[in-house]
């Protein structure tokens, strides 16, 4: 596969995804915002091409980080192609048209490149350490993703006149309802941070309310379920916003992706 035939399969799985909310099938959108809270660090586009070559991927990484880990490929797998930036340098075939004064920013320029991944089930060796998981209690999550809050200059109060509301975001003020349990806490925590990140108070007033709320959910479900908490309601909710348009999907979900994953670096204690 080269890089031409990496960008068809990309389109080609935005497109499977699209026509599946379409039909109302939320079942893709869950797998993929699942998939989004193991591959936080991957773009839209690789994350689609993992999906598209092993649905059941669980974590990826080169030969060599394997190596690094203890792990070895085992014989005859084939590894998962994904796209990697690489900078290239111009070449000056004249000396004497070289610019002492330039840098070498001044004569580079991106291009893409195949790169191969292998997931974990393709490899054997040493085990890896198991990382921490909430299981229905967010535990010292909650604190790295205030400590993360108030590194964003936003403040945080607690409130028992919020009436139904569970949470509000008002411009650099977070609102949540006294006494919550810890795990709804994190989580409608996370979603009125996603409404900071994602719609700034004056900004993007060219979404409706229920769009903002829907990617605001589906940030929340994204990083709830990457530590381990039960959350099921945003792929379902997304379809009541989405309206068959695979560029304005991609643009949503690649939005989403972003924003969770700032938020997972920023509370995922390094492995």
């Amino acid at each position: 596969m080269n890089t031409e035939q990496a960008r068809k399969t990309i389109d080609e799985a935005l497109s499977r995804l699209s026509d599946a909310l379409a039909q109302g099938k939320s079942e893709s959108l869950t797998m993929y915002l699942a998939a989004i809270a193991r591959f936080h660090r991957y773009s839209l586009g690789n994350l689609l091409l993992i999906l598209s070559q092993r649905p059941d991927a669980t974590r990826v990484a080169g030969f060599q980080t394997w190596k690094q880990l203890g792990r070895f490929v085992k014989k005859g797998e084939r590894g998962l192609f994904i796209i990697a930036p690489m900078r290239c340098c111009k070449k000056v075939d004249d000396a004497s048209d070289v610019n002492i004064e330039s840098s070498d920013d001044d004569e580079s320029f991106i291009r893409f490149r195949a790169v191969h991944v292998f997931d974990i089930s393709q490899t054997d060796g040493e085990p890896l350490p198991e990382p921490v998981r909430a299981s229905g209690d967010p535990a010292g999550y909650t604190e790295r993703l205030k400590a993360f809050v108030a590194d964003k200059a936003i403040a945080l109060e607690y409130s028992s006149t919020l009436g139904s509301a569970y949470g509000r975001s008002s411009g650099g003020k977070i609102t949540l309802r006294e006494g919550m349990p810890p795990a709804e806490e994190f989580s409608v925590l996370v979603h009125e941070l996603a409404h900071e990140l994602l719609h700034p108070k004056g900004s993007r007033g060219e979404l409706s309310k229920l769009v903002k709320e829907t990617e605001a959910e589906a940030v929340a479900f994204v990083v709830s379920h990457a530590i381990g908490l039960d959350a099921a309601k945003a792929a379902a909710d997304y379809i009541q916003v989405y309206r068959g348009d695979k560029d304005t999907l991609a643009e949503s979900l690649q939005r989403i992706q972003a924003t969770a994953g700032e938020i997972l670096e920023a509370i995922t204690p390094s492995e």
